[in-house]
């Protein structure tokens, strides 16, 4: 069984139930336990070892898993309110990925403890949609519509583009792959929400926004749309086992008592009120406070709900009643994490469900894609037009491919012709030159954006526009520096011409019939995405294949 484990949010109320549950059941050597402060993750570990004993190897870790892990310990209001560090969290989470990926908390952490499991405990949904998107966007249109533009505007726009839930989920899935897959993690779970507790759009609780709460929603979407990533790293290959338990009611409870508590403005003082007149006038919402007598504290009786917060009396006895949110305890669902890790079917994975639920490829569709291709290979030959690539369906190598293979086709005709007739990569490259006058590529490609590199890797035939490389914003010329730019933008989306990409075509070809030639012997067994090939070179097949087994971009699902 599994030995090593993370758990992010190891800390929080679910958490530690996921920690004792897997000490008990799993037989652990070693658990990290993970949480946005240090004081919390070393809290946690020391309640578990003082349970425990020396029976498992805790450790404490923590730190924001969103951001570079140099920023991990900063204050997000800091970090907002720092230009240079705001700056650096938009590169974080717009610019280059592999940069991005490299200085990542969470990708560092995978990679420092190497777990066998993970257990995602940390309310993503929540912490992400409470960095309120809404009031951005509010602010941001506030400033466009005032004359002038002050340095504080240019901060509410940079925080409008860090409150967006659905670029962080994506980076932070995408780091998740690749770290998992890169340091070998055997199973991921995560425990997440529905946003609502359960309750329908007609949920009458927020956190003290107008009801229907758009924050709440928004919570909603991101919780789901965290769903859908996950969907897919599971049918991703190589990754690991993908699990989530999505709590459908309030969580609760960690223990009652009486203590000073906070309003939902961070306020514990208790004031002596003053009277006014709201007869007319203009009512000021946030007087300065030293204007008020205070008269204690805020202290009242309260239920600690962990990330929940505090409820008083009244507020817990509403929102658990019947027909309300109601609720769950954290134990039953570190139970049902145990047992997803160990194989067991709970029935309540919700990525498994999503399996069950999805209408896959049928057999139907598969007769009739038959009479499709059938039908587009009559079009063509009763037009005069072959019928390539538009340039819409991505990724760009999937135009420039079809391309050089059609021109392979027209070229030589089939497989037979290029493999045993002795053709070398200059031969070949200088008769596709041959033809391209003659053929409707030369105009085709060029005019839907993908240049056509000549074998010299000097000279190439364009249209207006360049699809390749690919830049953002309002720049449209890139600097050449080095040849390495044009080796890297021939294989991206450039139809290339030279000898060395004529080699390589030949090597696939040859690997391609090899593998085919062993379908005839044994049967269905060996049809596999590298055996299945059609006899004949059409230009779709061979383009599938090199995604099936070059790109590795397969179904596995």
């Amino acid at each position: 069984m599994y030995k090593d484990y993370l758990i992010l949010g190891g800390a929080g109320l679910v958490g530690l139930q996921v920690c004792r549950h897997i000490i008990r059941r799993l037989e652990p050597t070693r658990i990290i336990v993970a949480s946005l402060f240090k004081h919390e993750s070393e809290e946690a570990v020391a309640k578990l070892e003082a349970e425990f004993g020396n029976q498992v190897a805790f450790v404490p870790a923590h730190g924001n898993l969103f951001v570079p892990s140099d920023l991990a310990q900063t204050p997000r209001s800091e970090l907002l309110e720092t230009p240079d560090l705001r700056r650096r969290l938009l590169g974080a989470l717009y610019d280059d990925f592999e940069v991005a990926y490299k200085q990542n908390h969470l990708a560092k952490l995978i990679k420092r403890h190497r777990p066998d499991v993970i257990v995602d405990c940390v309310n993503t949904a929540t912490g992400l949609s409470y960095q309120d998107v809404f009031d951005g966007a509010t602010k941001v249109r506030e400033w466009i519509s005032s004359a002038g533009i002050a340095n504080e505007s240019v901060q509410d726009v940079e925080a409008l583009l860090l409150s967006q839930s659905a670029p962080q989920i994506i980076r932070h899935v995408r780091f998740l792959h690749r770290a998992t897959t890169e340091h070998s993690t055997k199973v991921y779970v995560k425990v997440g929400t529905t946003g609502t507790g359960g309750m329908g759009l007609n949920i009458p609780y927020t956190h003290s926004e107008d009801k229907p709460s758009r924050v709440l929603l928004a919570k909603n979407e991101a919780a789901f749309g965290h769903t859908g990533l996950l969907f897919l790293l599971a049918r991703t290959p190589n990754a690991p086992i993908v699990k989530e338990v999505k709590p459908a009611a309030m969580i609760g409870y960690r223990g009652v008592e009486v203590r000073p508590a906070r309003d939902k403005h961070g306020n514990d003082d208790l004031f002596e009120p003053k009277q006014i007149s709201v007869a007319d006038g203009t009512l000021d919402l946030a007087e300065t406070a030293d204007h008020y007598t205070v008269k204690g504290k805020l202290e009242v009786p309260i239920v600690d709900t962990g990330e929940n917060g505090v409820f008083t009396a009244g507020e817990f006895a509403a929102i658990t009643a019947l027909g309300q949110m109601e609720y769950i305890t954290p134990e039953e669902i570190a139970r049902v994490v145990v047992h997803e890790i160990r194989g067991a079917n709970t029935g309540q994975d919700v990525v498994s469900a999503l399996d069950a639920s999805v209408l896959n490829p049928s057999y139907k569709a598969g007769l009739l894609r038959n009479v499709a291709m059938h039908d587009l290979s009559s079009a063509e030959e009763d037009s005069g037009i072959p019928s390539i690539a538009l340039g819409r369906l991505g990724p760009p190598e999937l135009s420039k491919l079809l391309f050089e293979a059609h021109l392979l086709k027209c070229a030589f005709g089939d497989f037979t012709t290029i493999l045993d007739t002795g053709l070398g990569p200059k031969k070949m490259a200088s008769t596709l030159v041959d033809i391209l006058d003659s053929s409707s590529v030369s105009r085709t490609a060029p005019s839907i954006g993908i240049p056509i590199l000549m074998p010299d890797g000097r000279q190439i035939l364009r249209g207006p526009r360049i699809n390749v490389p690919e830049v953002q914003g309002r720049t449209n010329a890139v600097e050449i520096t080095k040849r390495s730019d044009i080796d890297r933008w021939a294989k991206k989306g450039w139809i290339d011409l030279r000898p060395a990409n004529m080699k390589r075509w030949k090597d696939r070809f040859e690997s391609m019939v090899a593998e085919r030639h062993s379908l005839r012997s044994a049967g269905s067994a060996a049809a596999t995405i590298q055996t299945y090939t059609g006899t004949r070179l059409e230009i779709g097949e061979v383009v599938a294949w090199i995604f099936n087994n070059e790109m590795g971009g397969h179904r596995i699902k």
